[in-house]
């Protein structure tokens, strides 16, 4: 199992030289023909937070150098070194993938996006001839250790980020969110994330408010929401349930008197402010108004940061599930180099049998010949039987290919197959 690959990602450089060498699929999809060269089988990942190559070499003396040297001559980063990526081998090339596959090597723990993004790297790789017998399993056992884990675990529940924390403490106050009115301050990262987060929960309606009207028309189309006039907030804040503020003044957007005045008009309908700016945009004493629930990033990265926890405390067990599968995987591996060897052992009882039938053929009637030979073929089947589901077993079980090169071996040799095989050849 001659696996090998490379990885640069957050553990190993800076998010600059990993933005700087994210590979799109246009990009992928020239690169592998180079790696072909190289490579029987392959695959090439590369997503915000990594970019990694994998495959069968040709040639046994293909160095991970050579693999890099390809990966930043395809496209050239600077400042990037050979010590910015680990690199892998067989068993260890096998556990990395299923370890990226189930989230517990993302830099957020439990990325509910990287089996996508897996499944879409395997199959550009399908579609480029890239993957074999061989890669297209490794790919299914990836896309089922990754299933397992999210199904067997909770290492993907709870909020890890501040504008998702904010949007589930909405959802916990509001649900169903779908007769709610929202509106984000800021059309920045944050403000774009919240807006969307909110959309995806179904919320009723919702609009975007934004110092540049640019920024706020491309949020507003991007979620299908409206646009309130940055200058005009105070008029239209009584209008909504939710407030996000998410900008990057260096000042208060909203004084605790604003929030009073908009009270008033609500007539003191509840209504959720979350305030996850830095620094804040909100007065936090807007908190003690009556019916108004306030959040700001401290209170929310309480939250973040217990979620985040009880992720880390679901790895063992998606690393047991990698485990598991990793050894079913290399029992599949294992039986890869038996099966010739089952061949050649029924072939050798079946010359044998048909050599000794042969000698009866002129000695017996036509009819009793086919009963031998009818005999002869169960008696065969039934002595075989047992050895080979033994072997096959033995293959399976096996923790490492060097066990079933020992059986196969043992059975070559008992036999003297090689002997038998090379007398024939010649």
């Amino acid at each position: 199992m001659n696996l090998v690959g490379i990885t640069i990602n957050h553990n190993t450089a800076g998010i600059e030289l990993r933005e700087a060498l994210h590979l799109s699929k246009d990009e992928i999809i020239d690169l592998i023909p180079k790696l072909k060269e190289f490579f029987s089988e392959g695959i090439v990942i590369s997503t915000c937070n990594r970019t990694e190559i994998f495959g069968f070499p040709k040639n046994f003396t293909l160095a991970y150098q050579e693999i890099i040297d390809i990966l930043i001559t395809h496209k050239p980063v600077s400042g990037i070194t050979h010590d910015n990526f680990s690199k892998y081998f067989s068993c260890g090339a096998v556990k990395h993938l299923f370890s990226v596959a189930s989230g517990i090597d993302s830099l957020i723990i439990g990325d509910s996006q990287i089996l996508g993004q897996v499944k879409e790297a395997f199959e550009i790789s399908e579609d480029l001839g890239f993957s074999g017998t061989l890669m297209h399993r490794v790919y299914e056992t990836a896309m089922k250790v990754g299933k397992r884990v999210i199904k067997e675990t909770s290492i993907g529940e709870g909020a890890v980020s501040i504008s998702y924390a904010g949007v589930q403490v909405i959802e916990k106050i509001f649900s169903p969110l779908d007769r709610k009115k929202a509106l984000v301050i800021g059309a920045g990262e944050t403000g774009d994330l919240a807006a969307t987060h909110l959309r995806d929960k179904g919320i009723g309606n919702i609009a975007i408010s934004n110092r540049t009207f640019e920024r706020a028309n491309k949020l507003a189309e991007k979620i299908h929401g409206e646009i309130i006039p940055f200058l005009d907030l105070n008029e239209h804040l009584h209008n909504f349930d939710i407030i996000i503020s998410a900008t990057s003044s260096p000042d208060l957007i909203l004084t605790k008197n604003d929030i009073k005045k908009m009270m008033n008009k609500r007539r003191g309908e509840t209504v959720v402010i979350m305030d996850i700016a830095l620094p804040r945009d909100i007065d936090s004493d807007v908190r003690h108004i009556e019916n108004v629930f306030y959040h700001d990033i401290d209170s929310l990265k309480v939250i973040v940061d217990q979620n985040v926890t009880k992720r880390k405390n679901e790895i063992p067990k998606a690393i047991e599930i990698i485990m598991e599968e990793m050894h079913h995987f290399f029992g599949w591996v294992n039986t890869l180099e038996v099966v010739p060897v089952i061949k050649s052992v029924r072939d050798f009882f079946e010359e044998i049998r048909l050599d000794e039938l042969e000698k009866l053929k002129n000695k017996v009637s036509e009819e009793d010949f086919t009963k031998f030979e009818d005999m002869t073929r169960r008696m065969m089947g039934r002595i075989l039987h047992n050895p080979t589901i033994k072997l096959r077993q033995l293959a399976e079980s096996g923790t490492n290919i060097q066990d079933t090169l020992t059986h196969s071996i043992l059975v070559r040799d008992l036999f003297d197959l090689d002997k038998k095989r090379k007398n024939g050849e010649e």
